[in-house]
């Protein structure tokens, strides 16, 4: 099983580019600059493995490890077990197969598959140790918000009684629908905060994705100060372009971290943009920039 069989689109539309990127500036560099004072490690670092896919998985576990990041996001089940040989969790798994970003919750003729394909994998997500399942909303295809919200809360309640019996968390993840994922339903905060408001259930939050976000709405810091306890997972990325954490975009994550901190939150934050130039050294820098 691969990702791409998910229909992951951001994924696959961007993983040329990734792999690009990879193969130019080496793979087998260590990581730098080599931190002169201790890291923090107040946050938990993650890493989305998708963009990173030319670089051997048991190899880049031990190059992330090193730098100091303790989970890998968004792994197929046959690569569950690697991260833990290197004290490493797996962050965040696939949801169903079945389940896509443009193919989702929103549409109440999808949810018996969902929820044969969940009742499945979902015990062995929580057998692996991984605390975090990804779903999506689908795309609007005309659908009013209303009863897009209202489609995917009954899917959500059907979803959730097996999530808690798992010990995982359903991570419903925000997407923008202005550049990357072209009628994505959940693409506003108040959509996803009334489906978890009905649904009612702490094993249904938001994968809130401060790229996505920044990109259709903005105000990070305050939304994520309102909203932290609808929120079970992170996602960061540089604006514009999801390109690197550094001076060249609009968002300063080390206050967004902060604040993420100040909520009490203890799940993890995953980096997921494609890096400008060497993968592994500007994954350190991201990772020296967040650790407040």
């Amino acid at each position: 099983m691969h990702p791409s069989d998910h229909g992951l689109d951001r994924r696959t539309l961007l993983a040329a580019a990734a792999g690009a990127s990879l193969s130019r500036f080496g793979l087998g560099q260590d990581p730098q600059p080599t931190p002169t004072t201790p890291a923090k490690k107040r946050l938990r670092q993650s890493v989305c493995r998708w963009i990173y896919g030319n670089i051997p998985l048991e190899e880049f576990c031990a190059k992330v490890a090193a730098i100091g990041i303790t989970g890998i996001d968004l792994l197929t089940a046959n690569e569950w077990q690697v991260p833990k040989r290197h004290g490493l969790t797996c962050s965040m798994a696939y949801g169903p197969k079945s389940m896509q970003i443009h193919h989702g919750l929103n549409r109440l003729e999808h949810h018996d598959e969902f929820v044969a394909e969940a009742e499945k994998l979902l015990p062995r997500i929580a057998a692996a140790g991984i605390p975090n399942m990804i779903v999506f909303s689908g795309n609007r295809g005309g659908q009013d918000d209303a009863t897009g919200i209202g489609h995917c809360v009954t899917g959500l309640k059907r979803l959730a009684p097996l999530a808690e019996q798992a010990g995982v968390t359903l991570c419903l993840e925000y997407l923008n629908s202005k550049v990357d994922h072209k009628d994505y339903a959940f693409d506003r905060m108040a959509y996803g905060l009334e489906i978890c408001k009905q649904v009612g259930s702490p094993r249904v939050k938001l994968l809130y994705d401060i790229y996505h976000a920044q990109i259709m709405e903005g105000d990070v810091i305050r939304t994520i100060q309102q909203h932290h306890q609808w929120i079970g997972h992170y996602h960061t990325g540089g604006v514009p372009g999801r390109r690197d954490i550094d001076e060249t975009q609009e968002l300063y994550y080390p206050a967004i971290c902060r604040a993420i901190l100040a909520t009490g939150y203890e799940g993890f934050v995953a980096h997921e943009y494609l890096p400008k130039s060497d993968p592994l050294g500007t994954l350190a820098k991201a990772f020296a920039l967040c650790d407040v």
